[in-house]
């Protein structure tokens, strides 16, 4: 039976510029016909990834080797790796990655980058340092690898020279199969060198955007030199930075019974529901860091409703903002926002009906009716979900 489980989130900013394009704004869209502030989902999904280390550090749910990493220096891993296990000449063990690497398509360029960004699960850099060093003869680093020539190309029996190497290719290619790190399961990824060892996401984020229409503002500062004489007028530097103040409506959905697929796990209190814990909370909590030295605005959501969808497809109720928000005088931009999100998540479920469960946090105190069923702390919103996907 196929699980689904959703994650809806009001939440209210103040001032800041979380998430920023290439000109320094913050991010917008046109959404129903008005400008609304925007926040990516690759900006979110990084948010996320960050809180799961955080849990690393705490030792808690996630371990390091869960992890994955994304990077052009795969060189660098993998000689920290060897070095941890004596070969420590850097230039020796540098060309034996290179041609490893090589092998299955994987190049590195002079300054010991890949061409390109690798998403790879600690356990895969693990496990190719392990097989770096049980090749470690047939890598050749003055010659090149000593690889068979293909069939039909030998210039004489017997003979090897640099050219394909299928067995060794194959050994290394195993490895790639996702190393169970619980953020690459989530989020996927892709190797086009390799495209038969990419990994289809089991989670999918919205970019967040804002209930209501929004209009850029802009802050002008300047800083004093403090060694100025006081009696000279003018400051020494200044400029402007665009910022806005949003309730954004989030949403993201996990595929339970894919993200038990990539990672290889069907036990019931296994690594993926691990994940699915550690994103549930990641989701809630974490924030975007864009600018937040400047605005500080750590704001928590104060509307969260999560739902196990059984045998159904998801639903992202964004629509419920089509008409953009408009609050009057001493209403909660949140209250009236959440109020709508309730009303559109009602009317789909008369409509399309299904099997579902909703456990709600509700500390704007909006009326969820039969949307769902209020809890009463963000860890109790998450054991619920739990013991629902169990179910």
């Amino acid at each position: 039976m196929k699980k689904l489980v959703e994650i809806h989130i009001l939440q209210n900013y103040a001032p800041s510029n979380l998430n920023r394009d290439d000109t320094g704004a913050p991010k917008d869209a046109i959404f129903g016909g008005s400008r609304r502030a925007r926040i990516s989902s690759q900006c979110l999904k990084r948010a996320v990834r960050q809180h799961f280390y955080g849990l690393v550090s705490e030792g808690r749910l996630i371990a390091k080797a869960d992890m994955a990493e994304r990077t052009k220096r795969v060189m660098d891993a993998l000689l920290e790796e060897l070095d941890r296990k004596g070969h420590t000449d850097k230039e020796i063990t540098e060309n034996k990655i290179r041609l490893a690497l090589e092998v299955v398509g994987l190049p590195v360029s002079e300054d010991g980058k890949n061409e390109v960004l690798l998403f790879l699960g600690k356990k895969e850099i693990g496990q190719l340092a392990e097989i770096i060093e049980a090749k470690w003869d047939e890598l050749d680093a003055d010659n090149g690898a000593e690889f068979e020539v293909p069939e039909g190309k030998k210039k004489g029996k017997g003979k090897k020279e640099k050219g394909e190497n299928p067995k060794l290719k194959e050994e290394i290619l195993k490895v790639f199969d996702g190393g169970k790190a619980i953020d690459l399961a989530l989020f996927g990824r892709m190797l086009a060198n390799m495209p038969q060892k990419n990994q289809d996401a089991s989670c999918q984020v919205a970019h967040a955007i804002s209930t209501h229409a929004v209009e850029r503002e802009f802050d002008f500062y300047t800083a004093v030199d403090e060694r100025k004489p006081e009696d000279t007028a003018g400051a020494d530097m200044m400029g402007t930075i665009e910022f806005n103040s949003a309730c954004f409506y989030r949403y993201a959905v996990v595929d339970f019974d894919k993200l038990q697929s990539n990672l290889g796990d069907k036990e019931v209190d296994g690594l993926a529901e691990k994940g699915l814990r550690a994103f549930v909370e990641g989701f809630v909590i974490s924030e975007p860091t864009g600018k937040q030295n400047t605005f500080a605005a750590h704001n928590p959501p104060e509307f969260v409703a999560v739902t196990i969808r059984k045998n159904g497809a998801p639903r992202n109720l964004a629509n419920a903002f089509e008409n953009a928000i408009r609050a009057r005088k001493d209403e909660s931009l949140t209250r009236v926002s959440a109020d709508r999100l309730v009303q559109k998540g009602n009317s789909l479920k008369g409509v399309y009906g299904g099997e579902e469960q909703t456990f709600v946090l509700n500390p704007v105190g909006a009326e969820i009716k039969e949307f769902g069923t209020e809890t009463v702390s963000l860890g109790n919103l998450i054991e619920r979900t739990i013991e629902a996907v169990r179910g």
